[in-house]
């Protein structure tokens, strides 16, 4: 399986290890979103990142849409779509030929609160499957 991370807050006053963090995931800007396999590597990564982003389990649904709306490859175009299941196996920036991020609208309704972690009724850290609902709103 992979994760979905979609990045909620900028960097500013943000410690530099945090901001490189971010950006060895490419996510540069707020509303931006990465796959990436479910690895330790990565998970030491969300962890000291966590007061920025929301990540959770992606589905294939979720990743055919948002390749569909949202992908490019390296030279600007759509992608094919049969690339699902090697995104969800290696993570967008091994897959072949595709940005490794998507660019998404703000959510419909908007963030609960960018302040708070998920379980407390915000929108930042881990978040399970509902980072696919997440998604949805943000194309």
């Amino acid at each position: 399986m992979a994760w979905m991370i979609i990045r909620v807050r900028g960097t500013i006053h943000s410690r530099s290890d945090i901001s490189a963090t971010l950006d060895h995931l490419h996510l540069t800007r707020a509303n931006h979103a990465t796959i990436v396999p479910e690895r330790n590597d990565y998970k030491g990564m969300l962890s000291s990142v966590q007061g920025y982003v929301t990540w959770g389990e992606a589905e294939p649904e979720t990743v055919t849409a948002l390749l569909k709306s949202r992908g490019e490859t390296l030279e600007g175009e759509p992608p094919a779509a049969e690339l699902t299941r090697e995104v969800l196996e290696k993570g967008l920036a091994r897959a072949g030929g595709i940005r490794p991020l998507f660019r998404l609208h703000p959510p419909t309704g908007g963030w609960r609160s960018t302040k708070k972690p998920y379980s407390l009724g915000g929108s930042l850290g881990y978040r399970g499957r509902a980072i696919n609902d997440l998604a949805k709103k943000m194309l």
